[in-house]
């Protein structure tokens, strides 16, 4: 295979998982309904707090930071922070174990009627679910964002949301970033609807 028809190959293996999502009703309306938890929290006064591994810990900081920062047009900061510290990473990694990293961060710092966005393409990360048992156990409600069904994180999980995109990593975090991105438009349209149009 020449490097152009490799290019093309992944180009459309990308597009055959997106039109999947796109045609996938069930997992639309629950993205629908982790927008609308998310914008109920903020609204309540409560915090997201995001976690996972590699590029999924790379996506919960770009999720907390689009939310405190800015999307597209100017609205207020939204209480939102990635377990990213890395003072905290390797305090805990090395008192306690990584398996604790995230979850004694949610011990610290998460009070009932937070959410946590818990990124694990494959659903078995034993950190993010750590992590996610923690929450369920403090009153913190669970966004699982995750790649494949009946997983230990979405048994876990207040909302899952699980994208077909295949078997890989890769493909997998390629729509969770658009689901990222989809859900901080859905809290603006809830919070900020004059970025959208109302009341312009």
């Amino acid at each position: 295979m020449s490097d152009i028809a490799a290019v093309r190959a992944a180009l459309a293996d990308a597009a055959a998982g997106l039109e999947r999502l796109y045609g996938d009703e069930g997992t639309l309306a629950t993205i629908v309904r982790a927008g609308r938890l998310l914008a109920e929290t903020f609204v309540a006064g409560g915090r997201a707090y995001s976690c996972g591994n590699g590029g999924s810990m790379c996506d919960a900081m770009h999720f907390a930071e689009e939310l405190t920062g800015r999307f597209r047009d100017d609205r207020p900061g939204y209480a939102a922070l990635a377990i990213s510290d890395a003072g905290h990473l390797s305090c805990v990694g090395n008192d306690y174990g990584y398996d604790q990293v995230f979850a004694r961060f949610l011990e610290a710092h998460g009070r009932a009627g937070d959410v946590l966005l818990a990124i694990s393409t494959s659903g078995t990360s034993k950190n993010v679910l750590a992590a996610a048992a923690v929450a369920q156990r403090i009153g913190v409600r669970v966004i699982a964002l995750t790649g494949h069904p009946g997983t230990p994180l979405t048994e876990l999980a207040d909302i899952a949301i699980v994208t077909p995109a295949g078997r890989y990593a890769d493909r997998v975090q390629e729509l969770h970033i658009k689901v990222i991105h989809i859900l901080i438009e859905l809290v603006e349209r809830h919070l900020a609807p004059g970025n959208y149009g109302a009341a312009r």
